[in-house]
Order: structure tokens, then sequence, then C-alpha cells
């Protein structure tokens, strides 16, 4: 069995940055990704939107970094979660939780951009690299 996502899409929205109780980052955000379609006689594009959520650091790096509109690389996993509406009735919701991001097209300063995964140990406070 296998559980692997890659997507590539552009930011619909500034990523949501929250801390858990404990402590725990967590960025919410989603991405706007094209789909080839077949529409009667001829072909179209759709557009998918999907909902991504990353955890600690990669969450602090994507709310620090990514902004709406810019696209961006995300690898990860599917995850079908079911809660309670606001109505009180059942809902289902997919997501990807991301393991890795990579920017995608040129920095404002013109160079390319980095990679962020979940892993990346951190930066010491005191040091002004950047942590990908």
């Amino acid at each position: 069995m296998y559980n692997k996502v890659f997507l590539i899409g552009n930011l619909t929205r500034d990523p949501e940055l929250r801390y858990t109780s404990a402590g725990i980052a967590v960025a919410h955000f989603a991405l706007a990704v094209n789909r080839i379609s077949r529409k009667g006689a001829g072909e179209g594009n759709d557009v998918d939107f999907i909902n991504i959520v990353a955890w600690r650091r990669l969450a602090e790096i994507c709310g620090e970094y990514l902004k709406k509109g810019k696209p961006v690389a995300i690898e990860g996993r599917l995850q079908i979660r079911t809660f309670d509406g606001r109505d009180g009735q059942k809902r289902t919701m997919a997501e990807v939780v991301a393991d890795s991001m990579q920017m995608l097209g040129k920095r404002e300063g013109g160079t390319a951009p980095g990679t962020a995964t979940e892993a990346a140990p951190s930066v010491a406070e005191d040091s002004e690299e950047v942590p990908f």
C-alpha cells in the first residue's frame, strides 16, 4: 500500500499559520491545480482546489515564505477525515498532509527559490541563513 501525492499549483490564499495548545505549528492553505478535461467534442481545462496542511517547522516556513498566487510544488500524503459540521451534520474532507515543499518561479531578487521539508533541521536564532 502506498499513499504519495505530488502537486504543482498556485496558492489560492496566504497560508494560515496557527499553533496548537501544545505549541505545535500548523499551516493551512490551498492550491489551484489545472486538470485537463474533455468537455463534449472539445477539450478544456478545469481547476481543482486542493487543501494542504503542513506541520511543525515546515508549517512555519510555509507561513513565512508562501504568498497568494505563487507557484509551489507539494509532496505529501492524502488524508480523508470526518468531523461534525456547525449544523451537527457529519462532514468528510480530503486534504494533503505536506512532507516537503518546493517554491517555484523566481524570487523577487531574481534568484531561484529553495526547498523545505518537515525533517529540515531548525536554524539557530542568531544565524542569518535561510533554513533551506
